[in-house]
């Protein structure tokens, strides 16, 4: 599972160096964001900012990951110091980079200071060899620069499937929420497709180093290159799961035939679809965006899957789709996706219910190198401002940015790739926004804090979380930030009552933020943990953690590394690193009480409007679970008690969260908690006795 060496590239001074993994690393961090994390913490000060040369960029695979025998196993994670939040992000990616630089003998890939001018990084895995390269290539946008590098570094045709590609793309360059594009060759295709690490603004950094794109090519791939302890256990616990998902997938989730944008009508219909910035859950015109619509639009029957072996094969895509905007209009482009996230972002969020300008969208965001997340929800922000004339076409340089107006929409993201106009300040991000807003066009910052569907400073992934109390937490406790590979508990709390206590929620919040970010330790996809499941798992004691599962991937971790531990000593492993990013958050500047507030819209209702649209709903709610009497209230009485319930609720729910994770009251984890965890390095303990 480990390569044993990791590579270091200073892009200031050219020094190329090979670091040893040593065993506290493997311990302690595992792999993944587990090694980034460490290397970024070895990295910067709490003085460090995101442009500073001494911020890293770091990729690292995971222990499990390259293996073939089970799916969702190619995964590589991105750790560096975010421009949108200040502090350490993360980012889980598909395609075939990590796992062919793992089988180049590189288990993670430091990458700090900035060249003079644009660069590649290559990465022989053939040879031995690593070099910094001056780019011999003009372009920068990502479905251009991915297909000429792999051409470039293939020695022909058949060779380009042992070549993989990492780069962004022109508004990483005048943006915050740029992302990373990681390459996998599609022999069917015959062309590059692209995986996406999108949260955080990690593509801005990349370019702001001015890296053009990261190249590895190796031969070494086959299904024992990640020379596993126990080849026969990870073939049985594959064979099984394999099974599983050829004989259920059609019975539940879709993932084969129409990917996660299977859950656009399923989140509507439980009003958790995002609709006009989060102010609905549900729109009647959901169904022009369901799931047979996107079954309808990907090529069926290839193998979509973003590493070997996956047969999840969620990797759906649209071929000889034609643009009908922007600098590449008129050409025919593979289109990767869209997803839910990304179907929900910049299409129900902002109003927008047509397929065809989404996947526009989609498609100029991936090779712009944008978060499709980011963008989707600061072009809801901004359109509800607008709406509310906090900003006119004066602001937005005449962009008529109502809800609904795909071609607004889609003139901000070119604009974004030119660097110019309204794009440049829509660029910042929601909370930069905010600030800009209030400062040069005097708008109402606290109805802007109220809307903007911000916490830490990154974007709220796509759920409407006003019904779930749960998923309140799960999205503002994170460490990162509101991104739902923390946690997922709408189902479990609103839908199934199943964790009706505080305490049931905290434990909820204890364990599923670990066993969910245990992935990204190791290199794995969550996909196949819970998005097909064993015909008998309602039976089980515990449906919603998919106990046989669980089972798999404490097979996988012990097939592959040879140690011996159990579903307990997995949380165990996640709760280390996840303390530990808890301390960089302190290191940073934050990481207490206050920067786990989220913004009032994803607690209840904000205006008037929405309090009326769910109308029968939170009068009910207001006397049975407040005591409040709405009868003879005026809407904005109503508006007002159901906030101070509901806010008053979520405070009640932080403490009993902090008190399951070993925090004190102010978020900060105690000092024996960190001993318990083996974490209470020297620097570690005593930052948090500065803090406490």
């Amino acid at each position: 599972g480990y390569s044993g060496e990791t590579l270091y590239v200073n892009l200031s001074t050219n020094e190329i160096k090979i670091k040893t993994v040593t065993d506290q690393m493997k311990n302690i961090f595992i792999g993944g964001r587990g090694f980034g994390l460490w290397y970024l913490w070895n990295a910067v000060t709490p003085k460090t900012k995101w442009n500073d040369p001494e911020n890293e960029i770091i990729i690292s695979p995971g222990p499990i990951a390259g293996i073939t025998q089970y799916p969702g196993a190619g995964k590589s994670l991105v750790v560096s110091l975010s421009p949108l939040t200040g502090s350490a992000m993360d980012s889980n990616v598909g395609g075939y980079f990590g796992p062919y630089m793992k089988f180049s003998g590189f288990d993670a890939l430091e990458l700090q200071g900035k060249a003079a001018k644009d660069v590649v990084l290559f990465i022989d895995g053939d040879n031995g060899r690593v070099t910094i390269e001056e780019a011999p290539l003009e372009d920068v946008d990502s479905h251009l620069v991915c297909e000429q590098l792999t051409e470039m570094y293939a020695k022909d045709e058949q060779d380009r499937l042992h070549v993989a590609t990492v780069a962004s793309g022109t508004a990483a360059e005048h943006t915050l929420i740029g992302h990373l594009n990681f390459s996998f060759y599609d022999r069917r295709r015959k062309g590059t497709r692209l995986k996406q690490a999108g949260r955080g603004g990690i593509g801005t950094i990349f370019r702001d180093k001015k890296i053009k794109g990261l190249v590895v090519r190796t031969t070494n791939i086959k299904g024992n290159s990640n020379n596993p302890a126990d080849q026969e256990l990870l073939n049985k616990t594959g064979i099984k799961l394999h099974k599983e998902i050829r004989s259920n997938d059609d019975k539940q989730c879709h993932m084969r035939t129409q990917g996660t944008a299977h859950l656009v009508e399923i989140m509507s219909d439980y009003d958790l679809l995002p609709v006009n910035n989060f102010k609905y859950g549900s729109h009647e015109k959901a169904r022009q965006m369901a799931s047979w619509v996107w079954g309808q639009k990907f090529t069926q029957g290839i193998p979509d899957g973003c590493w070997f072996g996956c047969t999840m094969a969620c990797a759906k895509a649209i071929d000889g789709f034609e643009l009908k905007t922007g600098p590449y209009k008129g050409h025919k482009v593979i289109v990767d996706g869209p997803e839910y996230e990304t179907v929900a972002g910049v299409g129900s969020c902002c109003g927008i219910f047509d397929p065809d300008a989404v996947v526009e969208i989609n498609f100029y965001c991936d090779t712009y190198g944008v978060d499709t997340i980011s963008f989707g929800t600061l072009t809801a922000f901004a359109m509800e401002c607008f709406e509310n004339k906090l900003i006119t076409e004066k602001e937005t340089g005449g962009l008529k940015l109502n809800f609904g107006n795909h071609e607004a929409s889609l003139e901000l993201l070119h604009q974004m790739g030119r660097g110019e106009g309204f794009g440049k300040i829509a660029g910042l991000g929601v909370r930069k926004m905010k600030q800009y807003f209030a400062e040069h066009f005097k708008a109402d910052p606290k109805f802007m804090q109220d809307i903007g569907m911000e916490c830490k400073g990154l974007e709220y992934s796509q759920y409407v979380s006003k019904e779930s109390l749960a998923q309140q937490g799960g999205y503002a406790l994170t460490n990162k930030g509101p991104q739902h590979d923390e946690a997922w508990l709408i189902f479990m709390d609103m839908v199934n009552n199943h964790i009706p206590t505080f305490e049931n929620k905290a434990e909820a919040l204890h364990y599923f933020p670990l066993f969910r970010t245990w992935f990204g330790l190791n290199g794995l996809c969550k996909l196949p943990w819970n998005d097909v499941e064993p015909e008998d798992n309602p039976k089980t004691a515990e449906p919603a953690k998919v106990p046989e599962h669980v089972q798999n991937y404490v097979n996988l971790f012990n097939g592959v590394t040879g140690k011996k531990i159990d579903k307990d000593e997995l949380i165990r492993m996640s709760e280390r690193v996840y303390n530990f990013q808890r301390v960089f958050n302190l290191k940073m500047g934050f990481g207490t009480r206050e920067h786990d507030i989220p913004p009032y819209r994803s607690i209840g209702p904000v205006t008037c409007e929405e309090y009326e649209s769910r109308k029968d709903r939170y009068d009910k709610q207001l006397k049975e679970k407040a005591g409040v009497d709405p009868a003879g209230l005026s809407t904005e009485d109503k508006v007002k008690k159901m906030r101070e319930y509901r806010e008053k609720q979520y405070q009640m729910l932080v403490d009993a969260v902090y008190k399951r994770r070993g925090w004190n009251e102010r978020g900060i984890p105690k000092p024996e908690t960190l001993k318990a965890l083996s974490i209470d390095f020297e620097d570690v303990m005593g930052l948090v006795k500065s803090k406490i």
